[in-house]
């Protein structure tokens, strides 16, 4: 049994609340590991100074977290969190019985399946391609010159006018993240990103040793103020955001907050990886923050939320002079990324099937977000300009993230809870992710929007007890 003792200090709210956090905090801290027994509700009442009944309802409320659990006659132990996994398997089954997926941020596909006819007309074509031998053999680790070119002109349609040499063929936005961060950092540096950030960088970061420290935000996105600061008293080599339809907030950053932002990354000097997965499906486009600062920015353009999921593609831009250090991380990882499906890519962009495909799936998006608004209300409207694939649906509070994750999966829909997301899990938001691209159809999506609803509408299960 651990001589745990839960930090109060600092702490405002009920005190059985306060004892939760505390556990919270030094689990995603790795002060307490899976399989800890903790101390019995007695014994730490005596330590904290208060009562039995206060430690009965902070280790209730932890298991609903999911942060640990009991078993009569053993005491309580720190559960194998499975809300901690950061990209979960896919849940496929019936139309009608199976769990409806909305925790997954998949495109949202048109009816008849555009891409897959796409697909097939290519494929066709590239039968009698005369550089079909070629896409068989070795090429530059940085891609080949043709399929560079389109990545260039991709990445113009986000704002950032840049030269072919500048970019850099990856294998979809994780491996681009993955080549920047290991071109950019080492092992012990500080990285900076939103509060709330996409958790493939949590993972990246453990993996390669990285501190991730987030940055305050606000409905704009990052907090001018919170990011001089951090840039101050971090001593960070490199920023990382998603200015445009923000994961998981769906937040789009307004025009004037950009130049705000890009003021201070110039003043201070920083590196900056931007990320813009989804900035297509706007109707108005904004200027990127590399648009704006391009001595120090890095710029990922992905090609798979917005024409296949399947079609791992991605561009990385960076600054004319730095490309070889993006271009010695793809070779140390992968030796270069498939020709094969990047000549795919590099197809539709130069054909007029990207552009086609792009309309279709934001039509789509614009349908499913309305009907997201129309049943969710006002607790599920993110940024004004945005209508992209997912929705940040605030709970009332009633409810915790992951207590309300856990009671919509009994109902029969996946969402996603905030502290995946958070890059300090003990101070994670109430709030989920609702992704809308994952149901095959409008008519199923409506059901599993319909199921959210009448969850917050049932309000929290009871606690349970702990023995």
């Amino acid at each position: 049994m651990t001589s745990w003792t839960p930090e109060l200090r600092g702490r405002s709210g009920p005190l059985y609340l306060a004892i939760a956090d505390a556990l919270a905090m030094d689990i995603a801290g790795g002060r307490l590991t899976a399989g800890t027994r903790l101390p019995t509700h007695r014994e730490l009442a005596e330590r904290v100074g208060v009562t039995v009944g206060t430690v009965s309802r902070a280790y209730a409320e932890a298991e609903r977290r999911g942060l640990i659990g009991g078993e009569v006659g053993r005491g309580t132990y720190v559960r194998h969190r499975e809300s901690s996994r950061s990209f979960p398997e896919p849940t496929l089954g019936s139309a009608d019985d199976a769990l409806i997926e909305l925790g997954l941020n998949w495109p949202a596909t048109p009816p008849g399946d555009p891409a897959a006819q796409a697909l097939r007309r290519t494929l066709e074509a590239l039968q009698h391609a005369p550089n079909l031998p070629e896409l068989l053999s070795y090429q530059p680790h940085a891609g080949l010159a043709s399929h560079r070119e389109a990545g260039a002109a991709w990445i113009g349609r986000f704002g950032w006018k840049v030269d072919p040499a500048q970019v850099v063929v990856c294998s979809g936005g994780q491996h681009a993240m993955e080549v920047a961060l290991t071109a950019l950092t080492r092992p012990g540096d500080t990285v900076l990103t939103e509060a709330l950030t996409y958790p493939g960088m949590k993972v990246l970061a453990n993996r390669l040793h990285l501190r991730l420290q987030g940055v305050a935000m606000d409905a704009q996105g990052l907090i001018p103020e919170a990011l001089e600061a951090a840039c101050r008293g971090s001593g960070a080599r490199l920023l990382y955001c998603l200015p445009t339809l923000q994961n998981p907030t769906g937040g789009v950053m307004p025009r004037e907050r950009r130049e705000r932002i890009a003021a201070i990354l110039r003043a201070q000097g920083l590196c900056f990886l931007e990320d813009d997965a989804y900035g297509s499906l706007l109707d108005e486009r904004l200027p990127s923050l590399c648009e704006l600062v391009p001595e120090t920015g890095y710029f990922i353009a992905g090609v798979s939320k917005l024409l296949a999921p399947g079609l791992r593609i991605s561009y990385l831009a960076a600054p004319q002079q730095e490309r070889h250090r993006l271009t010695e991380a793809v070779g140390l990882a992968t030796r270069m990324t498939p020709p094969l499906m990047a000549e795919i890519a590099a197809r539709w962009l130069s054909d007029g099937t990207a552009e086609a495909l792009v309309a279709g799936r934001r039509r789509e998006a614009q349908e499913r977000m309305g009907l997201a608004r129309d049943i969710l209300g006002e607790a599920a409207l993110p940024s004004p300009l945005a209508s992209g694939y997912h929705l940040w649906l605030r709970l009332p509070p009633a409810w915790r993230s992951e207590a309300f994750s856990a009671q919509a999966r009994k109902a029969g829909v996946s969402v996603t809870s905030s502290d995946v997301f958070a890059v300090n899990t003990a101070v994670a938001p109430g709030a989920v992710r609702v992704c809308l691209g994952a149901p095959r159809t409008q008519a199923l999506l409506e059901k599993g929007l319909r199921r959210l609803r009448d969850t917050l509408a049932c309000g929290p299960e009871p606690l349970s007890s702990i023995v």
